[in-house]
């Protein structure tokens, strides 16, 4: 090498090419990092006064922004060293300095550009997040008008091939992330099934609609207000729910919902009162006791109702569809079930066969009111609901029929055995995993 080479020239190109590097790597990383950075961990360290992490999460509120500024910067310096270098070796060694630059570039970009802040930016996302998000929010400022001209153009590029980013669509993804994370976290042993049942549960309340959960008509037990009120007392203390809805020549014609305690206060009064007595129960008027009844359409979301349950202060609501005619009715308790699973006490029927039970050839008898998600959170299946809120009904959404009693379907990874019909009703079915 001619000592003419080394001159300041020399020098200060080779500083500069050092310093592009260090560069490369700091955008690298700075990209890795925010990308990969936690946002709800970054929220709390940001409540506990962090400011970094307050930078971290302005910065990564529009990433399209952030990473169209990271790579216009990574892309600049890169460019710019790369050139500089095949400068530096062309005139020391002539034309080969192309070569030397190109190889000798891309190992050092490659190996302290990329790899390296990288591997350390994405071992740990969050600190590093915090500790450049200062520097990239001066970044992001200062490129954000060509970052504003690039987005505009790639927009614009994907229109023509009819691809365009959906309003809401980054709230669906943190749905999805979070549903995604507690599945992961159960399949590596962090979360146990239970947790995960509860946690998803929970998240899945905004997504569901009353008509998937709420007890069918044909399961409501009803008072008729034209029984004697001797037989109506007897009924309401017979039954292990607390409120009962009562009506008249239809059952479509309710009149309210009695509550047992209010039917046991008028009793007292009829009995006990001032002029009461035992006789007096005859002129028990059911109807002046009863609650007004609380109607709700049958597409309200399980989140809806849980808060207008809370707000009323009322745990009963009868479900009825677009023409107003009684579908079912749904309970506080029937949605706080979703999250926490079946909830029983001591007037509860308790049954002995909870709709599921394994056979000795290894398939499984499956009550046909059962629900597909209940089944699924029992096996950890994944039937899809979306057309069928039951087995039965996702056996008939198949079949496209009512099927007969020992016919067999198989689908979505199982066969399905018809064991037993009544009417038009499919009660029990045989499952198998294929």
């Amino acid at each position: 090498m001619p000592d003419a080479s080394l001159d300041t020239a020399f020098w200060l190109t080779t500083a500069a090419i050092l310093g592009l590097l260090v560069l490369s790597a700091f955008f690298s990383g700075s990209e890795t990092a925010l990308t990969a950075a936690s946002r709800a961990k970054l929220k709390a360290q940001a409540d506990k006064g962090s400011r970094g992490a307050k930078a971290a999460m302005v910065v990564t509120e529009d990433r399209e922004r952030m990473i169209g500024a990271l790579l216009l910067g990574n892309n600049i310096v890169n460019i710019l060293s790369a050139s500089l270098a095949t400068a530096l070796l062309t005139r020391l060694f002539g034309d080969s300095g192309v070569a030397l630059a190109t190889l000798g570039m891309t190992a050092l970009v490659l190996i302290f550009g990329e790899v390296m802040p990288k591997t350390v930016a994405i071992t740990f996302p969050e600190p590093v997040a915090t500790r450049v998000a200062p520097v990239i929010g001066l970044v992001i400022v200062v490129f954000s008008p060509v970052v504003a001209v690039v987005r505009a153009l790639v927009r614009g590029i994907l229109r023509l091939f009819g691809l365009k980013s959906e309003e809401g669509s980054a709230m669906l993804a943190l749905r999805e992330e979070i549903a995604g994370a507690i599945a992961l976290g159960h399949s590596e042993g962090a979360v146990e099934k239970e947790d995960r049942d509860r946690l998803l549960g929970a998240l899945d309340l905004g997504h569901r609609t009353v008509d998937e959960i709420m007890r069918h008509r044909r399961q409501i037990e009803m008072i008729d207000a034209d029984l004697p009120p001797g037989e109506i007392i007897t009924r309401v203390l017979a039954s292990p729910h607390t409120r009962l809805p009562i009506f008249r020549d239809s059952d479509d014609n309710i009149l309210g919902v009695i509550h047992a305690k209010d039917l046991l206060r008028e009793v007292d009064r009829l009995v006990r009162g001032e002029d009461g007595s035992v006789e007096g129960i005859e002129a028990l008027k059911i109807e002046k006791v009863a609650m007004k009844p609380y109607f709700i359409p049958d597409t309200t979301t399980l989140d809806e109702q849980m808060r207008e349950f809370l707000a009323r202060r009322t745990h009963f609501a009868l479900v009825v569809d677009e023409y107003g005619a009684l579908q079912g009715l749904i309970t506080l308790e029937d949605i706080l079930e979703e999250i926490v699973g079946d909830i029983t006490d001591e007037f509860d029927v308790v049954k002995k066969d909870s709709g599921l039970t394994e056979t000795e050839d290894g398939a499984y008898l499956v009550d046909g009111a059962m629900t597909i998600r209940d089944l699924n959170r029992a096996m950890d299946w994944r039937l899809p609901d979306d057309e069928a809120n039951t087995v039965a009904g996702l056996v008939i959404h198949e079949a496209q029929m009512i099927p007969s009693e020992g016919q067999v379907f198989s689908f979505h990874g199982f066969r399905f055995t018809v064991v037993q019909r009544r009417e038009n009703r499919i009660t029990k079915l045989k499952l198998r995993p294929l």
